[in-house]
């Protein structure tokens, strides 16, 4: 019998711009999601924790945390975008354009938007995406724009054997810092 190997993420030269991924999982949002999200994170706004109070809301419910929305799409998109990444360089544009409800699942879809070699790391490359976060009916809940360095196959610590050194980032002043 022959052992297979699993999914083991996109890498740099993987992506190309315009592509889009629907990623293939999506979660329903529980109400212990929320509260222990609310609460591990030290944010006091009652509308996520306090039924009472979330009752007297425009919303007359609990609304969901809108970084469990942002950290829930921003999971749901690795295993297609950033399962090799060597580190996530910034999120930017980030509109929450509808609410998110105990008992919604969320979906999430990203889109390729540019892509370079690093300047600084020849074992990776910087890639750009906009990503979406949807309802089960489609509406939008979150877009924003996402740029992680992400590994070639070759620069991968996963295919490198386990006595050889890490590569190391090659800069013009040799300060070892990022000019990415």
């Amino acid at each position: 019998m022959a052992v297979k190997v699993g999914w083991q993420g996109r890498f740099y030269e993987d992506f190309e711009v315009g592509d889009t991924y629907r990623h293939p999982l999506g979660r329903t949002i529980t109400e212990t999601d929320n509260i222990w999200f609310t609460l591990l994170t030290c944010n006091t706004n009652m509308t996520h924790f306090n039924a009472d109070y979330s009752g007297t809301t425009e919303f007359k419910q609990y609304l969901v945390n809108s970084a469990l929305t942002m950290s829930l799409v921003g999971g749901l998109s690795v295993s297609d975008i950033s399962e090799n990444a060597v580190a996530n360089l910034g999120w930017d544009e980030v509109r929450l354009p509808n609410p998110v409800f105990v008992g919604d699942t969320i979906y999430a879809e990203s889109t390729v938007l540019s892509k370079r070699e690093s300047e600084s790391r020849p074992y990776a490359g910087i890639v750009s995406f906009k990503t979406r976060g949807f309802k089960q009916d489609g509406t939008t809940v979150i877009e924003y724009k996402r740029t992680a360095m992400i590994y070639t196959k070759d620069g991968s610590p996963r295919f490198r054997p386990a006595d050889e050194e890490e590569p190391t980032a090659i800069l013009s002043d040799g300060s070892g810092g990022s000019d990415d």
